[in-house]
């Protein structure tokens, strides 16, 4: 079968853009894959140094995705630092990454133009991604437009390693799902926290329909006809729909008479009763918290293992093992 790994931040709110992104494909790979899924809190160092909101997050991250349906017996789920080989292999790694590798990285360069605080770990983590992916002999890691890069960047790594030592790690492919490859946010772009243009799961009704009525659009009068393609909305409504939903959609905006905010009412219908079930699911996971680190520690016991196999075939190739 095919390995296939991917990772999640627990820095705030889980949105639509994680969910479309690589959620729900991640969930769905279970049934046909090796998936390996794992909490990314190492990665939300970067921009998270609240401790008590990283510790909370994370098993908020981790209810989520039990609630929409991750099963823990078909897959391989663990919190990212609870495999602390992960930070010895970067820094191998580390010495294999040439810095005009890492100062191409356009995600970089895109959070610090954002007002993200530049740091060391914000230029290295596409190193802590590395070894995130090869740790495990990934073959397939799911990704967004804007991550491909850094699963490139892995591979750059891996062939610089291997053609040193030998055929030590498996080289990845990054997997672009190109109808969900980057969720369009409140203001049509990319939808992440970072920019606060994101419609969040698991919110109350009022807070919800509030995200959802912000969404940006352009001034066209209800009775014009208008661009489906260029509207946020329909960019964002069409995630929920089938391929005769989406083109009975554009042909109401295409013939006049709709009004963005009929649209907006539609879509927050459809998000509410869409992720109702598994909005009380995931209260239900939260409330028992021992169950929820059980599940976590049995995932990270498996990692660890095959962590482990790698470890001690990398220590012994660049001699730290004597």
């Amino acid at each position: 079968m095919t390995r296939v790994l991917s990772g999640i931040q627990p820095s705030g709110s889980l949105h639509l853009g994680n969910y479309f992104g690589m959620m729900k494909k991640m969930i769905e790979y279970q049934e046909n894959a090796e998936l390996f899924c794992f909490i990314a809190n190492y990665h939300a160092m970067t921009s998270l140094q609240d401790g008590k909101a990283l510790a909370r997050g994370t098993l908020e991250a981790a209810a989520n995705f039990l609630a929409l349906g991750l099963d823990p017996e078909k897959s391989i789920f663990w919190v990212q630092s609870d495999v602390i080989e992960v930070q010895e292999l970067t820094w191998v790694l580390s010495n294999f990454t040439p810095m005009g590798l890492l100062e191409r990285c356009h995600s970089y360069k895109d959070k610090v133009a954002k007002g993200i605080a530049a740091n060391h770990g914000l230029f290295a983590y596409p190193v802590l991604m590395s070894a995130d992916i090869l740790m495990f002999h990934s073959e397939v890691v799911p990704v967004g437009k804007d991550q491909k890069q850094h699963v490139e960047v892995t591979r750059d790594i891996a062939i610089k390693f291997n053609n040193e030592y030998g055929e030590v790690f498996t080289l990845p492919a990054p997997q672009i799902d190109d109808d969900v490859a980057t969720v369009p946010g409140l203001d049509g772009q990319k939808m992440s926290k970072s920019y606060g243009n994101t419609i969040d799961l698991f919110l109350e009704e009022k807070a919800l329909r509030k995200q959802i009525m912000r969404i940006v659009t352009d001034s066209t009068p209800v009775e014009a006809p208008k661009d489906p393609d260029k509207c946020n909305v329909f960019n964002i409504y069409r995630l929920f729909l089938d391929k005769e939903q989406v083109e009975e959609l554009r042909k109401r905006y295409l013939a006049g008479g709709t009004g963005y905010g009929e649209v907006k009412q539609e879509l927050f219908e459809t998000v509410r009763d869409f992720f109702a079930p598994f909005t009380e699911r995931r209260k239900e996971l939260l409330a028992d918290t021992d169950g929820l680190k059980k599940t976590l520690a049995m995932g990270a016991e498996k990692a660890r293992y095959l962590a482990n196999k790698t470890m001690r075939k990398v220590r012994k190739k660049v001699g730290i093992a004597y």
